[in-house]
């Protein structure tokens, strides 16, 4: 009997899963997320803790297969892998990424034998999971559930406890709803959180956390739209440095001029005599920040951020890609570059302590393109007045990854209530308020310009203070809760 129950069980939980990606961008139905998470907790709720891991995996599998298959049109279009290798690849990540729920639910069974104790650590375990998945093998938290409530009155939590944060409300929301679903004879407690946290969550965004510091900047953000598959040919070396001067000589009256990540292919000393001081001229006046590979005298490469006006001064990416940008383990696994065949796929770390750059009479602290995924990285550039990520998204092509990373730009800014200037090679190219929300964006696999202006801002939210050390503290006073009332 135990054994058909967790057959039956099966196929809810992997259509809940499936249903989890639609609340992320591009689709945006955020009110879906609580209606699936649900649906493992609810079945969760009489399963053994053998059988709430299964339903936690195969949620898992239909989350992340229908939300990061993206992963294959890296791998296959543009980085050279065949097709087998390349599916093979995507479902090793996948498999990987769903035995996090699977061991967020494995925990709440084992800590909540009855019901309503199994509801009370199952959002601290999960939320626990969440952070592990962060922080594991250098982390990949690309579809964390906070994401996904970016617009929904549980969004607001942001500046008070990060994505993390955000996450554990959404899913007090869910385990609301199984309790709910089991009609209950005390459902109070349910009705209560399905109304106050929400409601809380529109009366937290009343709440301004940050004030301008200064004047609004006059931007202009260069999309060059240049093709994976040519941008490191030296066939196009000269047309790509063309694009982008012809780009900045058109940015006229701006304050600042920002280039996308990598946008120059080639270390600065491999540039033809002279061509970033003609930029510097073709500028104007205005402040440049350009996306390019720099060597330091020992032979480092680093994914940087070159600020080309004086003061001058450098950002280097710190949180790399592994086997994208770096190997790991590279004596064992050094082979993977050849397979892969990804250019500058050997960078080094820039590393902590990093000082924001002054930019235009501000101070704006720079990150390059999988690294705004890292709040408590990001976190280290708060003091900074605002903020600019620079990628190539050209990796992903036309799938639902940019609007993706897009999405989780979004969620930094309403954490750290700073405006994020975002530049990418292909799209999608925006300016995102202090509040998280787009002010403006380009069209992407587009040769244009984005014009716009920021407002540099002051002022420390909770999170930016404290990070997600309360909300972590939080999941273990639950699973703390639930361990003394097991029984009951």
């Amino acid at each position: 009997m135990t054994g058909l129950r967790g057959r039956v069980g099966a196929v809810p939980a992997l259509v809940a899963g499936g249903m989890m990606p639609l609340a992320f961008a591009p689709f945006n139905l955020w009110f879906l997320a609580p209606l699936a998470l649900a649906v493992p907790l609810r079945l969760a709720l009489a399963a053994t803790p053998r059988q709430a891991a299964l339903y936690g995996y195969l949620f898992g599998l239909g989350w992340f297969a229908g939300g990061v298959h993206w992963i294959y049109v890296s791998c296959h279009r543009y980085g050279n892998m065949d097709a087998p290798s390349a599916a093979l690849a995507t479902a090793v990540l996948v498999a990987y990424l769903a035995l996090f729920p699977a061991l967020g639910l494995l925990m709440a069974r084992r800590l909540g034998r009855s019901r309503a104790a199994f509801l009370l650590a199952a959002p601290g375990t999960f939320g626990l999971a969440e952070w592990l998945r962060g922080w594991l093998l250098t982390g990949f938290p690309w579809l964390a559930p906070g994401y996904s409530q970016i617009d929904s009155p549980l969004g607001a939590y942001a500046p008070l406890g990060g994505v993390a944060g955000v996450g554990l409300v959404l899913l007090a929301v869910a385990a609301a709803l199984a309790w709910l679903s089991t009609w209950p004879r005390r459902r109070w407690p349910a009705l209560a959180a399905l109304v106050l946290l929400p409601a809380g969550g529109v009366l937290v965004d009343r709440l301004d956390w940050s004030e301008p510091a200064g004047p609004a900047l006059e931007l202009a953000l260069l999309q060059g739209n240049v093709e994976q598959q040519i941008k490191w040919d030296p066939a196009h070396f000269e047309q790509t440095l063309a694009r982008y001067l012809e780009l900045t000589r058109a940015a006229d009256g701006a304050d600042v001029i920002i280039w996308p990540e990598n946008a120059i292919p080639a270390l600065p000393g491999q540039l033809p005599a002279g061509y970033l001081e003609t930029v510097r001229a073709a500028a104007a006046g205005a402040a440049v920040l350009v996306g390019i590979p720099t060597e330091d005298p020992d032979g480092r490469y680093y994914n940087a951020v070159l600020h080309l006006t004086p003061p001058g001064g450098e950002y280097r990416k710190r949180h790399l890609v592994p086997f994208g940008e770096y190997v790991p383990f590279k004596r064992q696994v050094g082979p993977v570059l050849d397979l892969l065949a990804v250019p500058m796929s050997d960078f080094s770390t820039g590393g902590a302590g990093q000082v924001p750059l002054q930019v235009a009479g501000s101070s704006v602290a720079a990150s390059v393109c999988y690294e705004i995924l890292f709040p408590r990285e990001m976190r280290a550039g708060a003091a900074a007045q605002w903020l600019v990520n620079v990628s190539n998204d050209a990796w992903f092509g036309d799938s639902i990854a940019p609007p993706q990373h897009l999405q989780i730009a979004r969620m930094r800014a309403r954490e750290l209530a700073r405006p994020i200037a975002r530049a990418t090679n292909t799209g999608i190219t925006a300016l995102i308020d202090a509040r998280g929300r787009v002010a403006t964006q380009v069209a992407p696999f587009s040769v244009t310009t984005l014009r716009g202006h920021i407002v540099p801002q002051r002022g420390l939210t909770p999170f930016a203070r404290y990070g997600e050390a309360p909300v972590i503290a939080l999941c273990l006073v639950l699973c703390g809760v639930a361990w003394r009332r097991r029984g009951s």
